[in-house]
């Protein structure tokens, strides 16, 4: 059976001065992902690998890497169309805690401004059981409700590296998202932040967000959207 060789990052900041990537020898199975291959070396080779890991099923997004060039979820990346070597690294623009474990406070940090909950605006519904949204209302958010948090696009951003105050892709994706929502009520809120100086018109739209979310969205198209409902917001016009 062919063999597979990971090349990983390996850093401990308590004891290593400068990273370095180890490598590792692994029969390459049919089928084998990347987290199984972490997984493989985790517990036969080197039990002092670090990385995180939740469901394995595309849903948490726990795993997201940077592997072979690209930012992917190391889940539901199959080793067989990487060729002989994966490369593995941690996500870019976060500090590591130790080899492929990031420190994600900022990412969550700026998810958090953008309030990521409905605020209703009123304290019980008219009905005193629930909110209603119609079909047509429920459709606008079909797909931009499926982001998974996983920090792929924060990491692949130019401007994330740049200005750490930069809301992020991930976090303006979502703003977009309650803006869109018939039952939230604190849209012109969420522009004014979305329009400030660290929002929408510090993307340079050059799409990495978009190329590398697993979930096919677009984060691009998303922060457009803002930046036209942001300047209407200016002039009186409710989103």
């Amino acid at each position: 059976m062919a063999t597979v060789t990971f090349e990983v990052f390996r850093f401990d900041p308590d004891t290593d001065k400068e990273p370095r990537f180890k490598r590792y020898e692994l029969e390459a199975k049919p089928g084998l992902t990347v987290l199984q291959g972490l997984l493989q070396i985790q517990a036969h080779l080197d039990p002092s690998l670090a990385f995180r890991v939740a469901c394995r099923a595309a849903i948490c997004g726990s795993c997201a890497m940077h592997i072979n060039g690209q930012y992917r979820l190391a889940c539901e990346t199959q080793v067989e169309m990487l060729g002989s070597t994966v490369t593995v690294r941690p996500l870019g623009h976060l500090k590591v805690i130790k080899d492929l474990v990031v420190e994600m406070k900022p990412f969550w940090d700026r998810y958090k401004e953008i309030k990521p909950y409905l605020i209703p605006g009123e304290s019980t519904p008219a009905d005193g059981k629930e909110f209603i949204q119609s079909t047509d209302d429920r459709e606008r958010l079909t797909n931009i409700i499926d982001c998974i948090l996983c920090s792929c696009c924060y990491s692949s951003c130019p401007v994330v590296g740049t200005d750490p105050d930069y809301i992020g892709p991930a976090a303006l994706l979502k703003a977009n998202r309650f803006v869109r929502d018939s039952r939230d009520k604190a849209a012109e809120e969420r522009l004014l932040l979305a329009g400030g100086d660290h929002g929408v018109w510090r993307c340079h739209t050059v799409f990495s967000c978009q190329e590398v979310c697993p979930k096919d969205l677009n984060p691009t198209g998303a922060i457009a959207e803002l930046k036209m409902k942001a300047i209407k917001a200016r002039f009186g016009v409710k989103p």
